[in-house]
């Protein structure tokens, strides 16, 4: 029975909480950020399996073309009519499928969806290896997430088509990285300046663990293209090897100012962002990483702070944060699918 007297019913968009929660900043990056399509133009039929792939000036670029489709969606001309997007998730999402399947829908294009590997041949035993050779003939791009680290990697070998890795077990996923850097960029246009004023700089706090979170691992590759503009970046993590081997090391080579700290409340007042993740898959299961670590209303967050989150979330996010300018995590799952039609029309070669 529908409550008529519930406060939502009646209740106004909260147009002011949505600007300061990044819904309205795509306009400042399109002023920020001068068009230069040349650093995509590389990107075409490649396929994107890791974010080691990208440079600084590429994901600026991408971030440039998501903004303008999410300010002037009236200007989209389809392209993509006529193609066909494989989306083959063997393991659960949510935003990743939906967000590529609205990205590909927005440009025009149409969706085969394979949502369980029980469906397909891969239940009587045949390889990814066959299944990328028929996906030759199906589609036009394949969007794959499984949770075998490798499996990404085997259907490339026989694939022709581009392929875009939507999450490969707890090695990467580079496509959440690009929308967490989109709200990033949107946030502070500045950062993809050539040079920071060293009092610009920021300070980001990651809640999770680097070896063992994908989002994490893709993350801090693509913050180390933007070292010059990021003061340090601080792992929050209760784990004594936070960093998978060599990780750490590659990071700092590039320029990423790292420490690993275990206080949560004692570091919260001097990070201007704060990123937090509290799953890691394993196998065909996930577990929870540091779940001790939380935010809520009492956080001791600063006032201008904003909280990013990869979702889904648990109780390591409170609910009652939602309300408030710190949230930033709904507009970058919103922006996840500007990003993710940059990108697409990049591969294809067939900007709007």
């Amino acid at each position: 029975m529908v409550d008529k007297f519930h406060p939502k019913l009646n209740a106004p968009v909260d147009k002011q909480l949505m600007d300061t929660q990044g819904f309205e900043c795509p306009r400042q990056l399109l002023e920020h950020i001068k068009e230069d399509l040349t650093p995509l133009l590389s990107l075409a039929q490649r396929p994107v399996v890791s974010a080691n792939q990208f440079s600084r000036e590429q994901l600026v670029q991408l971030a440039r073309l998501a903004a303008r489709y999410e300010t002037q969606p009236q200007l989209i001309t389809r392209p993509l009519t006529g193609k066909i997007l494989v989306s083959a998730f063997y393991e659960p999402s949510t935003r990743t499928r939906l967000s590529f399947e609205s990205a590909w829908h927005r440009l025009g294009g149409d969706i085969m969806s394979i949502t369980d590997p029980a469906s397909t041949g891969i239940a009587k035993g045949e390889s990814l290896y066959d299944v990328g050779e028929m996906l030759n003939h199906y589609g036009d791009l394949v969007v794959l997430r499984d949770n075998d680290a490798s499996a990404v990697y085997q259907m490339l070998e026989s694939l022709r088509i581009p392929i875009i890795n939507g999450g490969n077990g707890a090695d990467e996923h580079p496509t959440q990285a690009m929308a967490d850097i989109y709200a990033l960029l949107k946030w502070r246009p500045s950062l993809c300046s050539a040079e920071v004023d060293p009092e610009q700089r920021i300070q980001i706090g990651i809640i999770g663990v680097p070896g063992r979170m994908r989002t994490v691992r893709s993350l801090l590759t693509f913050l180390s293209l933007f070292a010059d503009a990021i003061n340090e970046v601080l792992i929050i993590s209760d784990e004594e090897q936070p960093f998978s081997e060599g990780q750490r090391e590659t990071l700092e080579q590039a320029g990423l100012k790292l420490r690993v700290g275990t206080d949560l409340n004692k570091e919260l007042p001097a990070l201007d962002v704060v990123y937090i993740n509290a799953i890691a898959w394993l196998g065909d299961n996930y577990e929870e990483l540091g779940s001790r670590y939380r935010l809520d209303l009492s956080s001791p967050l600063k006032p201008d702070a904003i909280i990013l989150h990869p979702l889904a979330r648990g109780q390591e996010l409170q609910r009652e944060l939602d309300d408030t300018p710190h949230n930033w995590y709904f507009a970058q799952a919103r922006g996840a699918v500007f990003m993710r039609m940059a990108l697409l029309s990049s591969i294809l070669k067939m900007f709007t």
